[in-house]
């Protein structure tokens, strides 16, 4: 069950289909995202992704690894993306699914927010690549 709910959340988000990840959620779900105030409840839920994604002309978040308990799931993901401005983005990430009631009840994601707003920003005015 819990395989099949991190599935369809990955489906959800790649896709944008807010209407399948709204119910994924428990109703007293919670999402902490590194770097970020946690977000509280469905509604809250379903405003961020808009707005964190909202830069991205593209994106895909990959998952290549999962480890699962009883409760909880483990994925590794890799993300690509390419910015509005046409800068393309991949870097790794760490979501962890916590579950209630056969639903997402907390999520956190981590990733290395200092690595992704260089790669949005690009490189340092006057840098050389070679």
């Amino acid at each position: 069950m819990a395989h099949e709910l991190v599935e369809k959340y990955f489906e959800a988000v790649n896709t944008e289909d807010w209407d399948l990840m709204g119910r994924l959620w428990h109703h007293d779900a919670e999402l902490i995202a590194v770097g970020q105030e946690p977000v509280h409840g469905v509604s809250a839920i379903l405003d961020y992704f808009p707005r964190i994604l909202s830069g991205y002309s593209e994106h895909t978040d990959t998952p290549t690894r999962h480890l699962v308990s009883d409760s909880s799931v483990v994925v590794e993901i890799r993300f690509t993306g390419c910015t509005t401005s046409g800068r393309v983005v991949t870097f790794d990430a760490l979501d962890v699914f916590e579950f209630q009631d056969g639903l997402i009840r907390r999520l956190q994601t981590w990733y290395d927010t200092a690595k992704v707003a260089k790669l949005v920003r690009g490189p340092e005015p006057g840098y050389r690549a070679d």
